[in-house]
């Protein structure tokens, strides 16, 4: 028996499993059989064992497993095991017994939809030689009420495999729908491209269009179709290709080539006409896999491997070629991005990255909802610290022209940072803790030069903040304000590496309320407790919000004691409500720039600390002591021998 292939097919597939199932006596084993040994079989058994189609049967090369099943009863749990694992599903009728084709939508697809089967389903209508002549119908008069029901169905085909009619075209087509799905591609129902395959194409074009005139030459065409399908077009085969487009879409070719209309019209017609593969073919040439998505393997990676207080940021090769993007999608000049214009920026992403949180919203906008260049910047900076593959995943999309890993960086580790008293970093992260009603979302707000509201509606879940932080000396840094909801607090903790991103904490309270400062307090030691423990400690500020109303009884001398005894500032007063920040969104940075400063110091730690220095200091007189004996005994062995030669 042949070893299975081991090369991998286009979507890298290594192999299709296509189980088929049906009514009995539709003619499931027979049609298997004959597929495999094109001949009709005078007796088959009621299920067939897995059957193989080697890699050679059709020109994809991919090996198929077919499996057959049983319908009866007792055998239901088996069916809906295989049809779990299927790739794509034959679904049989047959054509000669008009109620298994009706049992198709009141029993076998609606149980494939229970039982959650996503794959292409093929509908064959067996036993063509035996139907009725007197009853004809066309197969697409029949079959399309079912198929605007049950959009899974790819293809219907019927067949005999008595007179071989069509017999191999079912398992191609079945084969076929798992290689080169019509699902990403192609929406049926409006009958057009999906935005995602656009996009995509859209790109190739960009990518394709070496002179950037908006159209493809008859050189560009062609260089576009060796490196697709490896075979030059000959002359007469472009400009064959140039009049189909022109006949039913004008601009889709001008004087310069073929249009992105153009090209995207082409792609829609090899689609309509069963032409999947040639779609599919260009898209992964340009990297994609069956999500629309560039490949993992075209991501690098090991570019941003990390250890938990590393971070990783944009180098300033990537930080110059997105001023440059900004500047040429700033399509009006007003120096900001609107964001029909961050739209069509992202028109060769899959999507816009930062339509959903935790980007949507987390930057400053202009008055008309643009983007400034220090807020776009500053998206890209939020998104390379929180997730670097989307980020040079997007790099990518949009164009960047050098190696995708020279675009990041990983900083170094913070506890080097504290070792050296300085932090490298240009981009900063900040824990915000506090409890409810404290203030924490006011202050997010403030950093975004969003105004002040009296209306309270709690966070209830994580939200981040980002900006440029102009520093002493025209010195920028970016500083991303990360809100943790008070009931978020304990599972944050619960990881025990949930500090090694945080390069400063702030404990926001409200300073008119006593019990909002001792909750922020508990938070306060909760938090330098698990960084004690963990040795992931962080530099801390405390925050007196709401100074625009009396403070309680005691707020001073209880501030002042706590700040005193953990080793860290005065709380800083801020009231958003005044617009008076106190300078604190530099303060922070400065904080987090200087890493062994501002550490909170808990009674357990300190007492942790105390008694290692009390062993440290017992082992040290327990070296000093052994260092007395051994220079003791040297001396008396040289006392000995002295003796020893003087006798």
């Amino acid at each position: 028996m042949a070893k299975p292939s081991t090369n991998a097919g286009p979507g890298g597939k290594t192999g299709v499993r296509i189980v088929v199932c049906g009514e009995k006596g539709t003619g499931k084993s027979s049609l298997i059989v004959t597929a495999a040994a094109d001949t009709f079989p005078a007796n088959v058994p009621p299920v067939l064992p897995p059957t193989r189609l080697p890699e050679d049967f059709y020109p994809d090369r991919v090996p198929i497993t077919i499996i057959d099943t049983s319908s009866s009863m007792e055998d239901r749990g088996k069916l809906g095991e295989e049809l779990r694992r299927a790739d794509a599903v034959v679904l049989t009728y047959a054509c000669d017994r008009p109620e298994t084709l009706d049992e198709l939508s009141t029993f076998w697809l609606p149980e494939l939809r229970r039982l959650e089967v996503k794959v292409p389903v093929i509908v064959v209508g067996c036993k063509l030689d035996l139907r009725d002549e007197s009853h004809q119908v066309s197969l697409e008069q029949v079959m399309m009420p079912i198929m605007q029901q049950f959009r899974e169905i790819e293809t219907c085909i019927e067949c005999s495999a008595l007179k071989q009619i069509q017999i191999p075209e079912v398992f191609y087509y079945a084969q076929k729908a798992v290689l080169h799905p019509t699902g990403p591609l192609f929406d049926q129902e409006s009958q057009a491209l999906k935005p995602r395959c656009v996009r995509a194409l859209k790109r190739i074009f960009i990518l394709c269009d070496h002179d950037r005139d908006g159209a493809l030459s008859d050189a560009e065409l062609n260089d576009f179709q060796v490196k697709c399908f490896n075979s030059p077009l000959q002359p007469s085969e472009i400009v064959g290709v140039k009049r189909v487009v022109q006949e039913k879409l004008q601009e889709g070719v001008n004087e310069r080539g073929l249009t992105l209309a153009g090209f995207l019209f082409l792609h829609a017609l090899f689609i309509e006409k069963g032409r999947l593969e040639t779609t599919w073919t260009v898209l992964r040439k340009f990297g994609y896999n069956n999500d629309i998505k560039l490949a993992d393997e075209l991501i690098p990676y090991s570019s941003f491997k990390r250890a938990p207080d590393q971070s990783v940021e944009l180098t300033n090769e990537a930080i110059d070629f997105l001023r440059g993007i900004f500047e040429l999608f700033d399509s009006d000049n007003d120096n900001s991005l609107r964001p029909i214009e961050v739209e069509d920026l992202f028109s060769t992403a899959p999507e816009c990255p930062w339509d959903e949180a935790p980007y949507k919203d987390a930057a400053e906008k202009t008055a008309l909802g643009g983007l400034s260049l220090d807020g776009f910047l500053s998206e890209w900076a939020l998104m390379t610290l929180l997730d670097p593959a989307r980020s040079l995943e997007n790099l990518i999309y949009i164009g960047y022209p050098g190696d995708p890993s020279s675009a990041v960086r990983v900083t170094r580790k913070r506890r080097i940072d504290r070792k050296k008293q300085q932090s490298e970093r240009n981009v900063f992260q900040c824990f915000i803790f506090g409890p409810k009603n404290a203030g924490k979302s006011a202050l997010l707000n403030s950093f975004l030069g969003r105004p002040f509201s009296d209306n309270y509606s709690p966070t209830t879940d994580e939200r981040y903040a980002v900006n440029v932080v102009d520093q002493s000396g025209g010195i920028k840094k970016t500083l991303v304000l990360r809100e943790i909801p008070e009931d978020g607090v304990a599972k944050l903790l619960s990881n025990k590496e949930s500090l090694a991103a945080c390069d400063i904490a702030v404990f926001v309270h409200d300073s008119s309320d006593e019990s909002s400062w001792k909750r922020a307090t508990e938070l306060l030691v909760e938090v330098a407790g698990h960084g004690e423990d963990t040795g992931f400690e962080v530099p801390c500020l405390i925050v007196a919000a709401k100074d625009d109303l009396d403070s309680f009884p005691m707020a001073i001398q209880d501030s002042t004691r706590v700040s005193q005894d953990m080793g860290i500032e005065a709380p800083i007063p801020v009231s958003s409500k005044l617009g008076d920040f106190n300078i604190i969104f530099r303060r922070i940075v400065q904080a987090a720039e200087h890493p062994h400063l501002s550490i909170p110091e808990t009674e357990a730690g300190r007492s942790r600390k105390q008694y290692h220095r009390l062993i440290n200091r017992s082992l040290m007189f327990v070296s000093v002591g052994a260092a007395v004996a051994i220079v003791g005994l040297a001396a008396y062995r040289v006392y000995a021998a002295r003796k020893n030669t003087s006798s």
